[in-house]
């Protein structure tokens, strides 16, 4: 450790490591502690250390920056403030050892949140957010490393890569509820995530189907080709049923008889058991599935006969030829919800025939037409053109009389 005189000229020329050691710390003779350490892996270029004695009066080393990083002056304001704080109890090199005690956000998010959500319904949606987006950005920062800037710059790179508002929300969303845990968990001493505002663009799909536009889809799905998707399509317009509770439909959940269909809460979404009153036209399609006693599923693939699973292709083609390229199938369970609304049925009963428990979710269904708003419109109107007129036939009387 061969004192110096350290300047601007020795660390541009002298910083090298003689003879065969690996590596010399040259001590700065003008800022007792302070050294530059050259390994001969890197001749020309070190690392500036502060040498103090801790608490237990060790001998320990801060890391104060490289010489490529920061001047000599640099380095000793840096040595300074370091020395500032020792002298006022603190520990440099203990405060960084605890720093790196603490587990990046993948150690966390897959050691312990997903073990502690493994009952949530979105984990496999949370679990995609992570690997596909927020593993690359925070995945090998510690969690007491990631700050609020970081998370405001990637929620808005989320959106600006092209994903909708309510996506680049939904990453936002995740970070934030994990760092709520790990919070808890007194893994942090903050969430970085909280007060970050989320964009909360109005995304939502409204598509409904006119006279015309129904009537082409209907001799679509009533031509049978092929037959199980487009009874299928056929029933969900029928109930206001999610796909997903069509295609895990079995017969024994059909009581013909009380016209009903019961829906398992493992079948759910909301994972609360419903049931659906079968009308006359979901009964004629179930009559035309040609499944009953052959299969426990209603909805089978003709060719494995085991239950049908995908649907999306074939609707696709369906769709198209309908002249309906955009109409989705969940658009359906929208065009159930009109069918109720335009035809007087009140919101509560439409809230529970879609089997929502916020009535504030079924709102987006209820889909008035402008014929039902001109007829509301109307019965005010046909009030006030009959008021009034007793009273100008008598006062006319009165003038004639006169």
């Amino acid at each position: 450790m061969p004192p110096a005189k350290l300047t601007e000229a020795f660390i541009a020329n002298r910083l090298t490591c003689p003879g065969r050691h690996t590596k010399i710390e040259y001590c700065d003779i003008d800022f007792p502690g302070l050294y530059i350490e050259v390994r001969a892996t890197s001749p020309g270029q070190g690392t500036y250390y502060l040498r103090y004695k801790n608490a237990q009066g060790k001998t320990a080393h801060q890391k104060l920056g490289r010489t490529t990083e920061i001047n000599l002056a640099e380095a000793r304001k840096k040595a300074k403030q370091e020395k500032a704080k020792i002298t006022m109890g603190a520990d440099p090199r203990a405060e960084e050892r605890a720093r790196k005690a603490v587990m990046t956000y993948s150690e966390f998010f897959n050691d312990h949140y997903m073990t502690l959500k493994s009952s949530k319904r979105s984990l496999k949606r949370d679990e995609q957010l992570f690997r596909l987006r927020i593993k690359d950005v925070f995945g090998d920062k510690r969690l007491n490393e990631i700050t609020k800037q970081q998370i405001q710059t990637f929620h808005a790179q989320v959106k600006a890569e092209g994903l909708s508002a309510a996506s680049a929300d939904h990453h936002l969303k995740l970070l934030r509820h994990s760092l709520n845990i790990a919070l808890e968990w007194e893994l942090v001493a903050k969430n970085p995530a909280t007060g970050i505002k989320q964009f909360n663009e109005d995304n939502k799909v409204e598509r409904y189907l006119d006279d015309a536009e129904l009537e082409r889809l209907v001799s679509v799905l009533r031509a049978d080709d092929p037959p199980m998707v487009c009874r299928v399509a056929l029933f969900l317009l029928s109930t206001g049923a999610r796909l997903s509770e069509a295609l895990n439909a079995d017969w024994d959940h059909i009581d013909r008889r009380s016209r009903v269909w019961t829906i398992p809460a493992t079948n759910s979404k909301s994972k609360r058991l419903r049931s659906i009153p079968l009308n006359d036209h979901a009964l004629e399609v179930l009559g035309r599935l040609g499944t009953e006693g052959n299969s426990k599923h209603l909805f089978i693939n003709l060719q494995t006969r085991g239950r049908l699973t995908v649907v999306n292709k074939v609707w696709g083609r369906l769709r198209i030829k309908a002249g309906l390229p955009h109409l989705r199938l969940h658009d359906l369970r929208h065009q159930f919800a009109s069918f109720l609304v335009n035809d007087g049925r009140t919101l509560y009963e439409v809230q529970q025939l879609l089997g929502h428990a916020d009535s504030k979710v079924t709102q987006r269904y209820s889909h008035l037409s402008q014929k039902t708003l001109e007829r509301a419109a109307n019965s005010a109107s046909s009030v006030l053109m009959g008021a009034g007129r007793g009273v100008e036939v008598t006062e006319q009387q009165e003038l004639e009389a006169a």
